[in-house]
């Protein structure tokens, strides 16, 4: 083939494969439903090829004895979230969720399907609650079945696809007509998912069926103190962290269909949620997340405007009235095209302010546990070092220890 004309077509496939990445970047698409159970498309999120994939789902006993755990949970989940993201290269982090009890209580479970978006996840989490439970064993096994086959789990046959299995008391294996854990571990095991096993507590009869379905899982079995044992010290960053997250959330604005803006509507309603619920040293550890490049899909969610103008997306002056938010709607084209700038600028600086303060913090803490004789024994450390040697196997690379 002439030379001249192959590097022509080269260049087009080029520009034209550019010009179309953007758009499947954006693009929100339907999550897998295995058992025909209704998932909501609006949480997954398209990422590029290649880019690797972590997909946890945390299966939590919510019955009367595990509300330190659940406290735990609450103020831990985004230091999880964080050490996680601290793999290279960087990875796209979803979490779900699995709540259980046992039949007669309020309910069994409840599941809260995997998502990029972390703060909906979060503002989920802050509801649960301690109660039920009292005859001892739970709904283990309905709980496990929930989180391998109700997830929306990734379809990428290299994502580290894993469920930590929190709880204190054993299964049920005396309900008829129940799938128990060797056979749901098994159908985990086809689809690439690990489970790992958390026993709070030290309950000896907990211990056997636990390490079985570590064992069964490909997994690890570790125990922590009921309450968790977790690092949690409050910080002298934290309320300022807090405070430059919550800035930096207001500089969010969504276009798109009336559909698309009302899904990013409730987003913004579960970040509120969050600054008006949850405690500062949870919203800095919130704040320390978002800045890292693995939390913008949190930070930023779908389809907005100020980074799709700033990437070079969207062009503002062509975009649709009816696509736009309601803010620029009334404004002239300069003024819209102003408006975008300075959140722009704005969000750059304060990004800046709390990575600054997220290093600042993070010294603190590593000089702290040092001072404290170290945390080889925390729910941090223990849950860093499992992440480690299974995401190993799928080329992420771990380094240092978790995040606090």
């Amino acid at each position: 083939m002439n030379s001249k004309i192959l590097g022509t077509a080269l260049f087009l496939l080029t520009a034209a494969t550019v010009g179309f990445y953007p758009q499947l970047h954006a693009k929100l698409v339907a999550a897998p439903d295995p058992d025909g159970i209704a998932v909501d498309p609006v949480n997954v999120l398209v990422v590029p090829e290649g880019k690797p994939k972590i997909d946890v789902v945390f299966v939590l006993d919510t019955t009367g004895s595990m509300s330190g755990l659940i406290q735990t949970a609450k103020d831990k989940i985004w230091s999880i979230a964080r050490t996680m993201a601290s793999a290279q290269p960087t990875p796209e982090i979803r979490i779900g969720l699995v709540a259980y009890r046992d039949r007669g209580d309020a309910y069994v479970t409840r599941v809260t399907d995997l998502s990029a978006d972390l703060d909906s996840v979060y503002a989920t989490l802050m509801d649960y609650q301690a109660d039920g439970g009292g005859d001892t064993p739970e709904s283990v096994n309905a709980a496990l079945a929930d989180a391998v086959h109700r997830m929306s789990w990734s379809q990428d046959s290299q994502a580290y696809q894993v469920i930590f299995l929190v709880g204190d008391a054993p299964p049920h294996m005396d309900y008829a007509g129940e799938m128990r854990y060797p056979e749901i571990v098994a159908a985990a095991k086809e689809k690439g998912i690990v489970i790992n096993t958390i026993q709070c507590g030290l309950m000896p009869i907990t211990i056997d069926p636990w390490e079985r379905i570590a064992a069964l899982g490909q997994g690890r079995f570790f125990q922590v103190e009921q309450a968790g044992g977790a690092v949690a010290w409050t910080t002298p960053f934290d309320s300022d962290i807090a405070q430059l997250s919550a800035r930096l959330d207001r500089t969010r604005l969504y276009y798109g269909t009336v559909e698309e803006k009302e899904t990013m509507q409730a987003k913004m309603a579960a970040t509120d949620k969050l600054h008006a619920e949850a405690s500062v040293a949870s919203l800095a550890r919130r704040g320390a997340f978002n800045a890292s490049a693995a939390g913008k899909a949190n930070s930023l969610g779908s389809k907005e405007l100020v980074d799709a103008v700033t990437r070079g997306e969207v062009d503002l002056a062509t975009l649709d009235t009816d696509m736009l938010p309601a803010s620029l709607k009334p404004l002239a084209p300069a003024e819209q095209a102003a408006v975008v700038g300075r959140l722009a600028d704005e969000r750059a600086q304060l990004s800046r302010q709390i990575r600054e303060l997220a290093e600042q913090r993070d010294a603190w803490l590593e000089k702290k546990v040092e001072e404290e004789g170290g945390a080889e024994d925390s729910l941090d450390h223990k849950i860093f070092e499992t992440v480690s040697e299974q995401a190993g196997k799928t080329g992420l690379t771990y380094e240092g220890g978790p995040e606090y």
